[in-house]
């Protein structure tokens, strides 16, 4: 890929109305619900640094972290693959796909959960020229899938398209009657997808984050899918790249906080799986991918490995927001795919680092503090690592134009010289004649390519300089001045803990703060709270049911009065059963902070209870409320797989249009018991 190539698909985007009007909404309603999400976290900042020393930590000490974790990993049960490339990481699925036990003549059902690194290696296209099925599972991914396109965007694969355009391909693809109401759109979806999950001989996934000092990993999903593709087949797979390790739980609880309001706005993702062993009668699988990750981690680039892929660098940037991912022609698009790309792929990307304005708007939205300008200003000067012997891939300023260089040269010169420096700002003026699209140098925009999207303000009558020395200037601040004036912000959000919020959970009972807490937070994320006692439960939950004509429960043993169920006309069952649709669980735990429901996996099939049907009851101890996720990350050590729940199932892929229950349950009420 060349500059002009670049160029030609940025004028196409631009001149893309359908795509502009997608890219915009997309924009406003992220940046606005990231703003709120991060209003109810006071302490962000500190929790960024925080995050970003962990992140560089793990990186710098990436070999001691990923041998503890093959070997934590090994003891859980889990069987452990590297592959230093794409061609490596295909014929590892490969072989474990050919050993599954089906016929010769029958090939296996592969059901698909996001990945990037799938995309990165291009697993699809591989596994379907061994005439392979592979279906994605993400509504998102499952759209894209089916146009035969790349996604658009790290956490909104379909960003580009509006309901018109889903509309035509469903109609068309799946044979539905042509409708553009979203809700309708991801039932179809939902019902399609349904016998893939069901039917799947083997799942594969990506992961978040790998937990070093427990042997596992964690998955967040808004819809279910991915909950659906690690529990449901008896193999599953997990794609991981190498730089996605974190050193323990607590690690995790902080990052979880910072991705998921960074990625989609949410305290907490819906699905926040983390699994440790393979379930009963089940293989796991765990490739680990280099590909380019150990050139990158010695090369200047090496702080992009910090990335935890949440996305809001794209959101965030000018440039991406007109251009969107497609333009990029690169797996990973936006800011860090700038870097990315160049660093994992070579030279071919450097010119994705001119899409950008530097203006550092990418590097204030990460939640982990990536110095983004510093790092395409490293790409443009052609630092980007093409061979572990060899970090230059070009001459100085290997990215930019000849035109470019020419300019740059020119300025160093002048700038390096004070007084012919000050000369220049009097007339810098005339520059605005040959780059700025005035109508009457029309001609001009073309020979610059400055004047396809951006115009550049007139300049003022008196430089900085000179307005200096009139004495015009405006808040002389001292360095004691601006000193205390940042401290004062600093104060500002320093995050605090509330006595509340620092009480063990039977502390806390003897008020009702994590209770309440816990209720308006579970109402937020669109979850039902039943108040009821120990006596009364059995009670409520058959009044409920007869409210709703179900006759049919599938409950986790010991949780309910069984024989009450059954003299009230309600069967009862302890295996997973797609009919069922209402299922019936004990909880872990709750999180107050986030409205949260911690599952683990136990007799009875108790994590289908909570996935498969459509409707999930959830029995809660109000003495079992702790006060966040990092308080409560902790109960899943002991468990094969385990997961936090926060309302239910959801989906924005469709114009960021919010609708509630795809893949997993529609709705969940908690039977909060007073005990």
């Amino acid at each position: 890929m060349n500059t002009e190539q670049f160029r030609a698909r940025i004028r196409a985007s631009i001149a893309n109305q359908n795509l502009q009007f997608a890219l915009d909404s997309n924009t406003e309603r992220r940046l606005k619900g990231r703003i709120a999400a991060f209003e109810s976290l006071p302490d962000w900042r500190e929790r960024r640094q925080s995050a970003h020393a962990i992140r560089a930590d793990v990186i710098e000490h990436l070999d001691k972290y990923l041998n503890e974790f093959i070997v934590n990993a090994t003891q859980n049960g889990i069987t452990i693959h590297r592959a230093k490339d794409s061609a490596e990481a295909i014929k590892i699925v490969l072989e474990i796909v050919g050993a599954t036990h089906l016929s010769p003549q029958q090939k296996p059902l592969i059901a698909k959960s996001k990945s990037m690194v799938s995309e990165e290696i291009n697993l699809n296209h591989a596994l379907e020229s061994e005439g392979i099925r592979v279906v994605e599972t993400d509504l998102g991914e499952y759209i894209v899938q089916l146009r035969h396109e790349r996604p658009a965007h790290i956490i909104t694969p379909a960003v580009h398209l509006r309901r018109s355009d889903v509309a035509q391909l469903f109609h068309e693809k799946l044979g539905i009657p042509y409708t553009e109401d979203i809700p309708t759109l991801t039932k179809t979806a939902r019902n399609v997808l349904r016998e893939v999950f069901l039917t799947a001989d083997i799942g594969i996934s990506g992961v978040n984050f790998a937990i070093a000092d427990t042997g596992g990993f964690c998955i967040v999903t808004n819809e279910g899918n991915g909950r659906m593709v690690t529990t449901l087949p008896p193999v599953h797979i997990a794609l991981m790249g190498m730089e996605r390790l974190l050193r323990n739980l607590d690690d995790l609880a902080l990052m979880l906080s910072l991705l998921a309001r960074s990625a989609t706005t949410q305290k907490l993702t819906v699905y926040t799986q983390l699994i440790h062993k393979p379930l009963a009668h089940q293989q796991r699988h765990i490739i680990i991918l280099d590909n380019g990750r150990s050139r990158l981690r010695h090369s200047p680039l090496k702080e992009s490995l910090y990335c935890i892929r949440c996305g809001a660098c794209l959101n965030a940037c000018p440039v991406f927001r007109e251009l969107g991912g497609h333009a990029y022609h690169s797996v990973y698009s936006g800011p860090i795919g700038s870097v990315i790309s160049a660093g994992l792929f070579g030279s071919e990307f450097v010119p994705l680092a001119q899409a950008s304005s530097l203006c550092g708007a990418c590097k204030e939205a990460c939640p982990v503090d990536i110095d983004l300008p510093k790092m395409l200003m490293r790409v443009r000067a052609g630092q980007a690592a093409e061979s572990s012997e060899q970090l230059l891939v070009n001459s100085e300023g290997g990215g930019l134009s000849w035109k470019s260089k020419a300019f740059l040269k020119m300025y160093s010169r002048v700038a390096c010289h004070r007084r012919l420096f000050a000369l220049s700002q009097k007339f810098a003026w005339l520059g605005t004649l040959l780059i700025s699209p005035f109508s009457d140098y029309a001609y001009l925009p073309a020979f610059t390519g400055w004047g396809y999207s951006k115009d550049l303000p007139r300049f003022v009558g008196k430089t900085f300089r000179d307005s200096w020395q009139d004495g015009k200037q405006v808040n002389r601040y001292t360095s004691a001045q601006v000193d205390k004036e940042i401290s004062k912000q600093v104060d500002s959000y320093t995050g605090k803990q509330t006595e509340a919020e620092t009480r063990t959970p039977a502390e806390s009972n003897s008020n009702s703060s994590l209770v309440s807490r816990f209720v308006e937070e579970l109402k937020k994320v669109n979850g039902n709270v039943i108040q009821t006692t120990k006596n009364e439960l059995t009670t409520k939950i058959i009044g409920f049911l007869q409210s709703r004509g179900v006759g049919r429960v599938h409950l986790e043993p010991n949780v309910l009065d069984e024989e009450t169920l059954s003299t009230a006309g309600i069967s009862v069952s302890h295996e997973a059963d797609p009919a069922i649709r209402v299922g019936v669980t004990r909880a872990i735990c709750g999180v107050a902070d986030t409205g949260s429901i911690l599952e683990t996996d136990g007799e009875g099939g108790k994590l289908q209870a909570s996935l498969l049907t459509e409707v999930h009851l959830a029995v809660l101890k109000k003495s079992e409320i702790y006060p966040s996720l990092s308080d409560a990350i902790h109960l899943v050590q002991n468990s094969k797989s385990a997961v936090f729940v926060t309302g239910p199932s959801r989906t924005a892929d469709i114009e960021m249009t919010l609708t509630i229950g795809v893949h997993g349950p529609g709705e969940l009420h908690v039977l909060l018991v007073d005990d």
